[in-house]
């Protein structure tokens, strides 16, 4: 059995943001030499996310929107944990919703998708750098 790990690093420069990490996955795939197995890709850090769905219209403004009703961001006051140098509960709580990661099949070279989906990293605190680890495992 083979491993490979490679970390992705990103600098959101808003508060939140989505972005389409799949041909950066495919990449470490390729450069791992894997033809069969999984890759696991997690987020490295308490207020992002990883997880699989897809590019259709108006559906990452919808995560947004019901992202926000579940866990708004403000007023901050209504967070016990804002109640220190912090100012990010909602992210945790965002993230908890969303999930830390995602594991996808690896076949003949290839992640191994359904229909539409691809893979995708959520910062719900941006500004700073964060990142997402890959670790591959196969043949």
């Amino acid at each position: 059995m083979i491993t490979y790990r490679k970390e992705l690093w990103f600098n959101i420069n808003k508060r939140r943001g989505l972005i389409n990490i799949t041909e950066a996955v495919q990449q470490a795939v390729g450069e791992s030499g894997i033809m069969e197995g999984l890759v696991l890709v997690n987020a490295m850090n308490i207020t992002s996310s990883v997880f699989v769905n897809s590019i259709e219209s108006g559906l990452h403004q919808d995560f947004e929107v019901w992202l926000e009703k579940l866990a708004p961001e403000l007023p901050y006051e209504q967070y016990n944990h804002n109640k220190g140098d912090e100012m990010n509960a909602d992210g945790h709580l965002k993230r908890t919703i969303m999930g830390r990661e995602a594991v996808v099949a690896i076949t003949g070279g290839k992640l191994d998708f359904g229909s539409w989906e691809e893979l995708f990293y959520y910062d719900f605190d941006g500004m700073r750098d964060k990142h997402c680890l890959i670790k591959i495992i196969g043949e």
